[in-house]
């Protein structure tokens, strides 16, 4: 019996990791949260871009330079389609919804940004986290702080950020890590390609 559940949760464990990194983060619900994030919002149409398709493997070695750290070679890889939701007023594009995952000490996390046309936050929360001090990290106390932050603030080391954990100092470094990811993503899969497509 013990064998049994032992295969099981090999398995699960398995299926799990592989669906962490079929895909990248996706809205759970997203008619709900583009509305919430931006209540002007008359609908959003949504992007499935991945590096491959956008500049290959030089793009993933530019975003890799950026990032200052490796892609992790199972849930980063070069293939991965990365979702953007353009928030619509009428037929404006008024924003972005983007997220990515980023694996943390106890799992992975999904990390969500809004942002408007020039990639400046607006808002920020976790979709999900695993910690013992989660609470902590998804407190508006916390979040808020990186709303009008941009990519070149992360680049320059311009953030006055604390970490809010008493013992998760590894989950507040993962963090800083997927949002910085996941500005340079915007940069490099939407708002360069936009702009060199006008």
């Amino acid at each position: 019996m013990k064998k049994i559940i032992f295969v099981m949760f090999i398995l699960l464990y398995s299926f799990s990791s592989y669906a962490f990194a079929a895909v990248g983060c996706t809205l759970n619900d997203p008619d709900r949260d583009v509305k919430r994030l931006f209540p002007e919002s008359t609908g959003y149409r949504t992007d499935f871009i991945s590096i491959k398709e956008i500049g290959g493997e030089t793009l993933f070695q530019k975003i890799e330079q950026e990032l200052g750290d490796k892609l992790d070679t199972v849930y980063e890889t070069i293939d991965v389609p990365y979702s953007f939701y353009g928030v619509l007023k009428g037929k404006e594009v008024i924003g972005q919804i983007h997220g990515v995952n980023q694996k943390g000490k106890y799992g992975g996390m999904q990390l969500i940004l809004a942002t408007n046309l020039e990639g400046k936050v607006l808002n920020f929360y976790y979709q999900k986290m695993s910690s013992p001090e989660a609470s902590k990290f998804m407190d508006k106390n916390f979040t808020r702080q990186f709303i009008g932050l941009t990519l070149e603030d992360f680049l320059k080391g311009n953030l006055k950020i604390s970490d809010p954990s008493k013992a998760n100092h590894e989950d507040f470094l993962a963090t800083l890590r997927g949002l910085k990811k996941n500005l340079i993503l915007l940069k490099e899969l939407k708002l360069n390609s936009e702009s060199q497509s006008k």
